[in-house]
């Protein structure tokens, strides 16, 4: 029954189209389970029914006809209960309902289970047989397990707007993924392919299909060039079995075996790249199933190929969008740095990408740039969006393709609102972040990439509350040398000086990778990250603490930061580190002061380790996001979950407001570094908490500045004494807005829906 399982998963996936994928299921599920009948009925949300989309056993004409409400007939009710029924003699059940255009009455056994997707039933998955059979518990099993399997595929309907077959294939669509800078744009989309990547390559649909064939032999031409000239070059030194290979990969290339396969792909509908890639994916998935142990090996060799040819493919210039319009809204697989270069700056308007996080090098780039950004978008169908036109919402995390023109409208006043008050609110930058009853709040601002203007920064902030070290490591093909690194942060530091800079030490790992030193794990967020990586390696830390050192020669403003902290001995190690580098400086008779060291309160076991903390370093910098992760168990980079992450939620609330308390009577100079303190909101009810400065992303410093200066001190800890008591992070949202607009500061949050 599993490789039945496997075999049915595989061709629903494998459809075209939601209509095909349905029609494969229940004429495999009615085959698997030996039954008469099979069906679909989807939930239909705008009617509140339940539709009979697809069949076969009842009549076909019932198909877009036969709906009901949820609770109406056996197929109502597993919708309404979200349960399993199963029913040996369903007529006799006082729920069931005959309809006369299914010709249903003849059938006895009824089996129906609910087609559930995070939470939301999405329709119900139902076999009868004509004579009375109670189904078994491995009938039941299996059946909810593709009810499982179709859900993913319905979910991925539902955000591209195929969910209802009898919707305008035009029609308005919406994706969600996560949130990762914010803001809001209207524009044009443009999909982009990374290079070389098989796996990556969307799935476009070509405007010129002789131009695509045309590309096609030319990439192979020039592939079957390479091949023949580093034989040529190898002739000599190899024998000639071993040469003979080259013989077998001009083979592979040659017209009777993947130039002609691919051609009928292209002629089918397929972009050149799409119908290469999808070609060898099909090849090696057979070879790699043999078993035949030469040919398993060829699998490696057809994947190559594969890469080579496209690789030509994409060099060609029409590889590459033949524009960028106005207002471009860019679109991948998984977006880059590079990637992001060779776009015109002022032709983005936005950013979405199917893999990524919000911590990853571009969502940092992004929030720099103040570009709205959404990644983790896993349902977006690339090939149908290429050239649409729609809206990013970076507050939200969602993507709205085809927009309809209400929906336009509503956005572009939004735009023009958010604009007009960003203006408005640049006129007070120079103003000091002050409430009205006179204490200071101190705003921080986080950088570490080139963008950043520094001169226009100096001038609105209290110093860097964070300078993301990683960042040059990620733009380098290889560890930055000493020397490159220190020029660097001598540059930073005196950009600023003489205010404080903070400086992080290398915090790679979780979503954060360096090209050059790749960390594959299984639960990357609890493996092996920040302090945890540079411990392991101190040849890297060691450097980097020296140019740091080095680098703050004359200016004495440097912070230390430690990340992701644990345990006490891991401080103990990095101050001894740090001492060392001082001692082999003075060795090189280059004396430095040892600056203040600080940890990062990040995980959750920091909490409760604070008094030896405090014994040992100069500050606490409070990381809110990887906090909020780590109370919450929720990986926020995941969509399927990134909605129960809420640094709103009252536990993290309520952790927040006792680390501030045990701070301030330890007497340690305490920060807030995160999305948290660059919300409005969340700043006032940090600031009434008694952080002693708030740290954030240059784009949110104007509205954290504005509601500093509107409300005192006292109505912020009014607000925390009211806010720790209420008990959902909904509850709590809606509380903070509304007291935001009691002070006639609404307007400094996002819209609402």
């Amino acid at each position: 029954m599993l490789d039945t399982l496997r075999r049915i998963v595989q061709e629903v996936n494998g459809a075209r189209s939601l209509d095909a994928a349905l029609a494969t299921m229940v004429r495999r599920i009615r085959k698997a389970m030996r039954t008469d009948v099979c069906s679909i009925y989807l939930f239909d949300r705008e009617r509140d029914r339940l539709v009979l989309m697809d069949t076969i056993g009842l009549r076909t004409q019932a198909v877009g006809v036969v709906a009901l409400e949820l609770g109406e007939g056996l197929v109502g009710l597993v919708g309404r209960r979200e349960e399993p029924l199963n029913l040996e003699d369903a007529p006799a059940h006082p729920q069931f309902r005959y309809f006369e255009e299914t010709g249903e009455e003849r059938f006895s056994s009824f089996l129906g289970v609910p087609i559930i997707h995070q939470r939301r039933m999405l329709g119900v998955l139902v076999v009868q047989q004509q004579e009375k059979r109670r189904f078994d518990e491995g009938d039941e099993a299996f059946l909810v397990t593709m009810a499982a399997q179709l859900a993913g595929v319905l979910a991925h309907a539902i955000v591209s707007g195929t969910l209802n077959r009898r919707a305008q294939p035009d029609g308005q669509a919406m994706f969600s993924g996560v949130a990762a800078s914010p803001g809001m744009a209207i524009g044009e989309v443009v999909v982009i392919a990374p290079p070389a990547d098989l796996d990556g390559v969307p799935d476009l649909i070509p405007t010129d299909t002789e131009a695509e064939v045309a590309h096609l032999h030319t990439a192979i031409a020039r592939v079957r060039e390479e091949i023949r000239d580093a034989g040529a070059r190898l002739a000599s030194r190899i024998s000639a079995q071993e040469l003979a290979l080259f013989d077998v990969y001009q083979q592979m290339l040659g017209d009777a075996a993947l130039g002609n396969e691919v051609e009928k792909r292209i002629r089918e509908g397929q972009w050149a790249p799409g119908a290469l890639a999808d070609v060898v994916r099909r090849h090696t998935q057979y070879l790699e199933r043999v078993d035949d142990g030469y040919l398993r090996e060829r699998a490696a060799d057809v994947r190559d190929l594969g890469r080579r040819v496209l690789a030509h493919l994409q060099e060609d210039n029409a590889r590459k969008p033949a524009r960028y319009p106005e207002n471009t809204i860019l679109v991948g697989d998984e977006i880059s740095a590079a990637m992001l270069g060779e776009l015109p700056k002022e032709r983005l308007a936005a950013l979405v990408s199917v893999r990524g996080s919000s911590n990853s090098h571009v969502a940092i780039l992004a929030r720099a740039m103040g570009i709205p950004t959404v990644l983790g978008m896993v349902d977006l169908p690339l090939p149908r969006i290429n050239g649409a036109k729609a809206i990013l919402d970076g507050h939200r995390g969602t993507l709205f393709v085809r927009p309809e023109p209400q929906l336009t409208k509503r956005y572009a006043r939004l735009i023009r609102e958010e604009k007009a008050l960003s203006d408005v609110l640049e006129h007070e930058q120079h103003l000091p972040s002050e409430t009205p009853d006179g204490h200071v709040m101190p705003l921080l601002v986080n950088t570490g990439l080139i963008v950043d203007a520094v001169a226009q920064l100096k001038q609105r902030v209290s110093g860097v509350g964070l300078y993301r070290t990683e960042v040059p490591f990620m733009m380098n093909e290889r560890f930055p040398s000493e020397q490159e690194q220190t020029r660097l942060y001598q540059e930073q530091l005196a950009s600023f000086a003489p205010l404080p800079v903070v400086m992080r030490t290398l915090d790679i790992g979780g979503d954060k990778d360096l090209p050059y030193f790749p960390i594959n794990e299984a639960n990357p967020f609890l493996g092996w990250r920040g302090i945890r990586v540079t411990l392991d390696h101190p040849e890297v830390l060691m450097v980097q603490l020296r140019a740091m050192l080095l680098a703050s020669r004359g200016l004495d403003n440097l912070r230390l930061l430690l990340p992701m902290i644990t345990s006490i001995d891991e401080v103990d190690t990095a101050l001894r580190l740090l001492a060392r580098a001082r001692e082999e400086l003075a060795e090189d008779g280059i004396d430095v002061a040892l600056p203040q060291v600080g940890v990062m309160i990040e995980v959750p076991a920091t909490l409760y380790q604070l008094s030896a903390l405090a014994e040992r370093v100069d500050f606490f910098s409070v990381g809110s996001n990887d906090l909020t992760q780590y109370l919450l168990a929720v990986d926020r980079n995941n969509a399927r979950v990134a909605s129960l992450y809420d640094a709103c939620h009252p536990a993290v609330l309520s952790a927040l407001a006792r680390l501030a308390e045990e701070s301030r009577a330890l007497g340690i100079p305490t920060s807030v570094c995160g999305e948290l303190a660059g919300d409005p909101a969340g700043a006032l009810l940090l600031m009434g908490m008694g952080f002693d400065a708030l740290s954030m992303n240059a784009p949110s410093l104007s509205r954290v500045r504005a509601a500093i200066r509107r409300v005192p001190l006292e109505e912020a800890r009014e607000l925390v004494g009211e806010t720790l008591t209420l008990p959902t992070a909904a509850v709590v949202r809606a509380h903070l807005r509304q007291r935001l607009s009691d002070w006639q500061i609404g307007h400094l949050l996002p819209p609402q829906d």
